[in-house]
């Protein structure tokens, strides 16, 4: 099982899976109109083979039982980048809180570059 790690307060420990983690986050960017997809391709080449599953997330448990995110997306253009960026935020954020009760401390968004359409050349 990946490294997981997640506490309430008073109710125990719950264990959750990094890659249950990375699907929510996933599925939440790819929600929001105007992501065209997530990208690995700030990575070495080497990286990108070596973890395919955390295509385009990182994410990062800090000592007191909190998670800073981050997530490299690419837009569509023609859409706002910083309210597809904020849209993305808030979807994750309220995601990863509904499904598994889990509030991160830091939810950054790098949006990678801009997906052109090529349909009508």
């Amino acid at each position: 099982m990946a490294k997981s790690k997640s506490v309430l307060p008073n109710k125990g420990k719950v264990d959750i899976d990094r890659d249950i983690l990375l699907s929510i986050i996933n599925l939440a960017t790819k929600e929001i109109s105007g992501v065209d997809s997530l990208t690995n391709n700030y990575m070495p080449l080497i990286k990108r083979a070596m973890k395919p599953k955390s295509e385009g997330v990182k994410i990062k448990f800090e000592n007191n039982n909190t998670v800073s995110i981050d997530i490299y997306i690419i837009v569509k253009i023609g859409y706002s980048v910083p309210d597809v960026a904020f849209r993305v935020q808030e979807n994750v954020k309220n995601s990863l809180s509904s499904m598994v009760g889990l509030k991160p401390a830091k939810i950054n968004i790098h949006v990678y570059d801009v997906a052109v359409d090529n349909e009508g050349a």
